[in-house]
């Protein structure tokens, strides 16, 4: 191998990395179509990598009233979590975002805990949202439950996108490449 086919090796490697990183999983192309990477983040605890998260959207997607536009939700996940805490976790994340009744929570939670199984180093779960209350879910691209709930959505997707989350810093992370939506009075 010559000098110069070292040297630029790990540029072609940079370069293969972020197309991977910037393809739309099938899952969410054949659900939405036209979308485009909106932003990404990480979540962390005591400083260990969770996920990645990254919202996919098309143009136009405004982060203010986010369960209206049609969008997913994907997280690939850094560890291995059992998926009875991913849903028990979203619950009480979902708490945080808004009010809801306790059998609300327990349909909720049946639904996410069938959505979500256990994970490990690498798999995704990803979040569908029609823009109309209805929320499809898939496990590394495998098409799981779906329900009709406005609430559910934005109480679920609010995890994330909500200007109530306490993960502020993810949120801005994922939102950052939102495009401004012009506000005319009625």
């Amino acid at each position: 191998m010559s000098r110069g086919t070292r040297l630029h090796a790990p540029v072609a490697l940079t370069l293969v990395a972020a197309v991977h990183a910037m393809t739309v999983a099938p899952e969410i192309s054949d659900a939405l179509h036209d979308v485009r990477l909106v932003g990404s983040g990480e979540l962390r605890f005591f400083g260990l990598p969770v996920y990645e998260a990254r919202l996919w959207a098309r143009p136009g997607f405004d982060p203010a009233h986010f369960e209206r536009n049609p969008f997913a939700l994907e997280i690939r996940y850094a560890r291995r979590l059992p998926g009875n805490a991913i849903a028990e976790r979203s619950i009480a994340e979902m708490r945080r975002i808004g009010d809801f009744s306790p059998e609300e929570g327990q349909r909720w939670l049946g639904i996410m805990r069938e959505a979500f199984p256990d994970v490990a180093d690498g798999d995704r779960l990803t979040g569908v949202n029609d823009g109309q209350g209805g929320v499809r879910f898939f496990h590394n691209g495998r098409a799981g439950p779906a329900l009709q709930d406005a609430r559910f959505a934005h109480l679920f997707f609010g995890i994330w996108l909500s200007e109530r989350t306490p993960s502020r810093a993810l949120r801005e992370s994922l939102v950052a490449g939102a495009t401004s939506v012009p506000t005319t009075a009625p």
